[in-house]
């Protein structure tokens, strides 16, 4: 299938200047749906995962899926004060400022082998800080794995240390 087919591009969205990849086409056609859970979860099946990791919000929307069909856990990763117990927490840059992920204590245990799936690489800034969380919590990170990675913006480059896979690449 060619995915890149799936994906609705909104120019000006959020704002000026802005190329907005929506996945939301890719979550309501079942074809689409299903080879992007299936073809992330052939990728982490031998990578003996025992729990896959989603950051808020669209991680989840995938994450979800390939931790089913892998037959592991889901950790959403959420942000500050988003999660009702006790947390372990991690604070990254942004453009102007910086932000705050949170994960439930005890959700990963010690030794445990993670796979973070979300829906976009950009800058990689964020999902740094979901890996960093991970290791925090006492967790290994096995694979990386997006839907979409912006290969202009070289947010690989963060993460050279992971196994990290896109489905779709754009220059932007």
């Amino acid at each position: 299938m060619e995915l890149k087919e799936k994906i609705r591009i909104i120019e000006g969205f959020p704002k000026e200047g802005i190329s907005f990849k929506d996945v939301t086409t890719i979550l309501d056609d079942k074809d689409a749906f299903k080879y992007t859970v299936d073809t992330i979860a052939e990728h982490l099946k031998n990578k003996n995962v025992d729990v896959v990791v989603g950051p808020e919000a669209r991680g989840f929307l995938f994450g979800a899926p390939i931790a089913y069909a892998l037959g592991v856990g889901f950790v959403p990763v959420r942000k500050k004060g988003k999660l009702p117990c006790e947390t372990v927490s991690v604070s990254y840059d942004l453009e102007y400022g910086t932000d705050i992920l949170e994960a439930h204590k005890g959700s990963i245990k010690p030794g445990q082998r993670v796979a973070i799936v979300d829906d976009l690489l950009a800058t990689g800034g964020t999902i740094q800080s979901v890996a960093k969380l991970v290791e925090a919590l006492g967790g290994e990170v096995v694979a990386m794995d997006f839907v979409i990675e912006l290969t202009e913006l070289h947010g690989r480059d963060k993460l050279e240390k992971y196994d990290v896979m896109s489905l779709v690449e754009y220059d932007i």
